[in-house]
């Protein structure tokens, strides 16, 4: 018999981190089981370059044009929210990259297609291969560009996300699996190598705090807040400022005589710094609120733009998992109550450990590899060999 291991085709795109986050992290978990034949393609910037090019640099834009009243990332996203999943606008969008999909499809010849990433003309294409085809939503909230009538199974971060399939979109129910949104496995690891404590349950006499600044977009409201922390909240500060070397340099100028100011560029083992944490302060994207979720961080955000940022940043908010400001006194005296609060931290941990569904990324591989045998069943062929 002619035993292979299976091919696999993740599709994303570069419009911010979160997809080719998770794409990596679904990486990572076939190569842990020996399935090496995966490609992780980034479709737009194959398909159409120039394209690409034009409307990731709008996006990245529309962070800082929201901050001045020009949110126009945010009216398209609610503008679409709604539409007719098959309408004639979503298939118009539906048919980019299409000419490049069944090229990648014939050449690659995948046993399954994973999309992080809306990609219709993934859907669409792979059916006439009779290729089952999954789609991972990186986010807390739905919007129409992630349905489709093809896909066989979606992949979603909450049973309210299950149920809007269901209920307002006919999606049949064991075609939506609620695994949570998959995060680098280092996040699962120190989740469960060891119990994380509030200062207060510990002992410690500190809180320590941690500001992405790249949530700010204006640099002030960063030294706003650090004043005000430094000032009453009795905690450790960790400013984690990624690749901004100049915001690193005027950080570390401005706070050069504070031993617990703590300034930081881009940070590698990020999740050993969250582990370490009493709370976050960050943008409300899917895969960082995720990674907070995994490691029971209670969160804070700062002005979350429009679309699903700001629409993550209310799921969390509702469920008592995180915290909004829209200005940085806002900001600081909800973070200081919190820091003299312990309880607070005890409740919001307590709240995201009863959302845990365990390591998103196993359960996703896990479910596709059974897609996989089922379809290879029915065409009456041999099995693939997978590690278990």
């Amino acid at each position: 018999m002619n035993i292979r291991h299976p091919r696999i085709l993740i599709m994303t795109a570069g419009y911010g981190e979160g997809h080719l986050q998770v794409s990596h992290a679904l990486k990572q978990g076939f190569l842990s089981k020996e399935i090496y034949s995966l490609h992780i393609v980034d479709l737009m910037k194959e398909a159409h370059p120039i394209l690409n090019s034009v409307s990731s640099k709008l996006y990245q834009m529309s962070t800082y044009s929201s901050q001045f009243g020009l949110d126009y990332y945010g009216w398209s996203y609610y503008m679409t929210r709604d539409t007719n999943p098959i309408g004639s606008v979503n298939r118009y969008l539906n048919a980019i990259g299409k000419r490049k999909i069944l090229e990648m499809i014939e050449n690659a010849r995948p046993d399954a297609i994973i999309n992080t990433f809306p990609f219709g003309a993934v859907t669409e294409t792979s059916r006439n291969f009779s290729i089952p085809t999954s789609t991972v939503i990186t986010d807390y909230t739905l919007h129409s560009r992630w349905i489709h009538p093809d896909t066989d199974k979606y992949y979603v971060a909450t049973e309210a996300l299950e149920s809007e399939l269901i209920r307002d979109h006919g999606t049949a129910p064991d075609r939506v699996c609620v695994t949570g949104i998959p995060v680098r496995a280092a996040f699962y690891h120190t989740a469960t190598s060891a119990t994380m404590f509030s200062p207060a349950e510990s002992g410690m006499a500190r809180n320590r705090v941690l500001i992405m600044a790249g949530s700010f977009a204006v640099f002030h409201h960063i030294v706003e807040l650090v004043q005000m922390l430094l000032e009453k909240g009795n905690c450790d500060i960790d400013l984690v400022c990624g690749r901004h070397d100049k915001m690193v340099m005027k950080l570390r100028s401005l706070f050069a005589d504070r031993l617990d100011v703590n300034v930081l560029g881009y940070v590698e083992q990020m999740h050993e710094l969250m582990a370490a944490s009493s709370c976050i302060v960050t943008k409300a994207g899917g895969v960082t609120l995720s990674e907070a979720l995994v490691l029971k961080l209670p969160v804070f955000i700062f002005k979350p733009y429009g679309g699903q940022e700001r629409e993550n940043a209310q799921f969390f908010q509702q469920n008592g998992l995180a915290d909004i400001a829209y200005d940085t006194r806002e900001l600081g005296e909800k973070m200081i109550h919190f820091l003299h609060d312990s309880a607070s931290s005890e409740r919001i941990r307590n709240k995201m450990a009863s959302m845990d569904r365990g390591e998103a990324a196993k359960l996703i591989i896990e479910d596709t590899l059974l897609m996989i045998d089922e379809r290879q069943r029915l065409r009456g062929l041999p099995l693939f060999a997978v590690r278990k």
